[in-house]
């Protein structure tokens, strides 16, 4: 990145941190991977750490990945995600989920691994290079004040320029249930980009499967998003 890259992305996060602060909102940024799996026990129970970041499964460091958690002033999480970065440079991002798509389950259902599927679309073909991985996107909705403020804009902005700073990827890419996506969540992360019926997974205990969207940006997608006043996000 240049100087000015690094300049513009110090300044929205500083804009990022004001607007949090005004929300009530403090933000913890961290790459201990035991750590933060401690916060989700006490702090988000049913949704325990996901596979993709689980240092158990992963080969989880400092300059590969880092972890974001957000409290309230009594000190409550009420905010978690999670950025890993992928050394693609000799395939697609669509070959490397073919082979492995099963490492990226949802924590939440059991999966029936056998009749579950993956699908590339065609951004997936085009993706390769330094690419993160975003997951672990989560805020409390328990009281409903954080609804409608524009907070989780912020965040997800905040989580891609922390990731610009490290390490200038020429992606990020996540998934994300079909009905989240409907309700426009992926656009109010900040995503420019989603694929549906990528990710079919079959329960264990269901008929139902759960269908995901694999949503996507390049750097020059980052690049245009942070380019935007963080202000017009927030209401």
């Amino acid at each position: 990145m240049s100087i000015h890259d690094v300049y513009d992305g110090s300044r929205l996060i500083a804009a990022s941190m004001d607007i949090l602060t005004r929300h009530k909102i403090s933000i913890t940024v961290g790459d201990d991977f035991e750590e933060y799996r401690a916060l989700l026990k006490e702090w988000r129970p049913n949704q325990p750490l996901g596979a993709p970041f689980d240092p158990n499964l992963q080969a989880m460091s400092p300059s590969n990945s880092f972890w974001v958690v957000g409290r309230d002033p009594m000190g409550r999480v009420v905010h978690t995600q999670a950025m890993r970065l992928l050394h693609l440079e000799d395939q697609p991002l669509s070959d490397h989920l073919r082979e492995r798509f099963k490492e990226y389950p949802p924590s939440t259902i059991d999966i029936d691994y056998e009749n579950s599927r993956y699908r590339a679309g065609p951004g997936a073909r085009r993706i390769s290079g330094r690419v993160c991985y975003h997951g672990e996107v989560w805020l409390d909705g328990s009281n409903g004040q954080y609804r409608g403020s524009g907070v989780s804009s912020v965040l997800g902005r905040f989580a891609f320029m922390t990731a610009m700073l490290r390490w200038s990827p020429d992606w990020v890419f996540g998934f994300m249930p079909k009905g989240v996506a409907w309700k426009g969540f992926a656009e109010r992360q900040g995503y420019m980009h989603a694929e549906p019926g990528v990710l079919r997974w079959c329960r264990k205990d269901s008929d139902l499967p759960m269908e995901a969207f694999m949503v996507y940006m390049a750097q020059e997608d980052i690049r245009y998003v942070m380019s935007m006043p963080l202000h017009e996000l927030v209401a």
